[in-house]
């Protein structure tokens, strides 16, 4: 079992900057592959980032390619989500997920454990 911890989310102007955080429990988070997900208000949750478990891997969605980068940092259980250039966009509220096997993937029904997610406004 994994519990997902969102943090860091917030208001920001648009061109600004936000770093997410996502803290798990449990001893085997270095076992899963991660990833961010995000849902706007009537919309369907969608991709935005994953990484490997060694995080040697990552890909992200095309909208957000060259502004978000994931990282983690397995002795600390915490994957990271910078966000930068921001734009209005981007306002949704962004969740963390876990993927048992270690595989990065940005298929939203791979992933096993979900946070109760953070909200990110952009305003322009």
């Amino acid at each position: 079992q994994v519990q997902l911890v969102e943090s860091g989310g917030g208001l920001v102007q648009a061109g600004g900057s936000l770093r997410l955080s996502c803290a798990a429990s449990g001893r085997t988070f270095s076992r899963h592959a991660m990833g961010w997900f995000r849902q706007a208000p009537g919309k369907e949750r969608e991709f935005v980032a994953t990484i490997s478990w060694t995080g040697g891997s990552t890909d992200y969605a095309d909208s957000v390619k060259g502004r978000f980068a994931i990282s983690r940092d397995n002795p600390k259980n915490t994957v990271y989500l910078q966000m930068n250039s921001l734009k209005p966009e981007d306002t949704a509220v962004y969740y963390c997920a876990a993927r048992l096997g270690g595989i990065a993937t940005k298929i939203r029904g791979h992933y096993d454990y979900w946070g109760q997610g953070t909200q990110v406004t952009v305003s322009s």
